[in-house]
């Protein structure tokens, strides 16, 4: 078979170079792609290394201000009891001392009692 026209072998020729140079071209395009992954990586990991920085920053200060405040309210309630303590051990101090007192009168009134009884005294009225 023979062509008849010198267009046609123009444009069959015209047609390899162009796919043979696309393919050449596009075979460019994956490396840059995997190129271009791998700095979306790196970077993606660095933003979320950042982000993991920045909130355990954050916790560890709300931890901070958190165990301060849990140590002062403790440190209070300890010395508010502790007050309550003495003053409580002071009454009971006051109290128990008082019916000491009371019994020992009592019980030196009921002595003198028995002791008139015996001795054969009459009872005042």
């Amino acid at each position: 078979m023979q062509l008849r026209k010198p267009g046609m072998i123009f444009l069959a020729s015209l047609l390899t170079v162009v796919l043979s140079s696309g393919l050449t071209l596009a075979q460019d395009g994956p490396k840059q792609d995997i190129k271009a992954a791998g700095t979306n990586t790196k970077n993606a990991a660095k933003d979320t290394g950042h982000a993991v920085s920045t909130g355990t920053t954050k916790a560890y200060d709300k931890t901070t201000t958190g165990t301060k405040t849990a140590y002062n309210k403790t440190a209070n309630g300890t010395k508010a009891a502790t007050d309550k303590t003495v003053n409580g051990t002071k009454t009971v101090g006051k109290d128990v001392g008082h019916g000491t007192k009371v019994v020992a009168q009592d019980t030196a009134n009921g002595t003198k009692k028995v002791g008139d009884k015996i001795a054969g005294k009459p009872t005042p009225q």
